[in-house]
């Protein structure tokens, strides 16, 4: 149990210097929301309250978006496309001949994403009382429908990598599973400002639904059933497949 342990921390390690050693994609899962957040609050007609918004800003819109941006990222582009990039290396069947087996490769990835996601959201929240948006009014509420996002994103990104046969197409698979995802997010149009249909579409996708979540957490509500279980169906359908597709080489 210890040298499992061990081999999981120096797995960790050496992930989290690769991650570091690439600026762009640091930037954009770690620092890309605050800026956009910053750049969006700076704007003095965006948050102003709307009554088409329900008497929210379009800052407050974006607010949980943005918390959840970088886990989006991570779960739906990087971890296709790192997995599969190592699938195809080599790197996954050298492993799976060594006392470190492959699946340590999760225990280590999987935490350090949900780390990375984790730091861009808290940076997200400590920055909303600067542009008036404030603080999640239902903190407990708020963690829960960021961990089931995050249970949800990286089981998807499981399963594209489990599917995807190279490096190039984990890249173009995850790209096209993250667009649409932040479209329904609300990233390119607030779902408050979105007709009823494409809201209802997005509502039965990760990236809607943690939106959702999350912006009743943030409103002071408790997230809606709806959007919690269709986290956690992603989380169990999409991570039991992942599972049961997934190949070492």
């Amino acid at each position: 149990m210890n040298r499992t342990a061990h081999a999981v921390r120096r797995l960790a390690v050496a992930e989290t210097r690769l991650f570091l050693r690439d600026p762009m994609t640091a930037f954009f899962t770690l620092l890309f929301p605050v800026a956009l957040f910053g750049v969006l609050g700076s704007v003095p007609a965006l948050r102003k309250a709307s009554p088409d918004a329900h008497g929210l800003s379009t800052v407050q819109l974006y607010a949980p978006i943005l918390a959840v941006l970088a886990l989006m990222m991570l779960g739906l582009n990087g971890l296709p496309s790192l997995l599969a990039t190592y699938r195809e290396r080599g790197v996954l069947r050298r492993m799976s001949a060594s006392p470190v087996r492959p699946a340590l490769l999760f225990g280590a990835l999987l935490p350090l994403y949900l780390g990375i996601a984790t730091v861009s959201m808290l940076l997200v929240t400590a920055l909303a009382p600067v542009l008036g948006v404030g603080l999640p009014r239902r903190p407990a509420a708020f963690a829960l429908a960021f961990l089931l996002s995050a249970a949800a994103m990286l089981s998807v990104g499981l399963l594209l990598a489990a599917v995807v046969p190279s490096a190039k197409a984990g890249n173009a698979v995850g790209a096209l599973a993250l667009f649409p995802m932040m479209f329904f997010s609300g990233l390119w149009l607030p779902r408050e400002f979105a007709p009823a249909v494409l809201n209802r579409i997005g509502d039965l996708t990760p990236g809607g639904a943690a939106a959702q979540a999350l912006q009743d957490a943030w409103d002071g509500r408790f997230p809606q059933a709806v959007a919690l279980l269709t986290l956690a169906a992603y989380a169990l359908l999409a991570g039991a497949a992942a599972a049961r597709l997934f190949r070492w080489e």
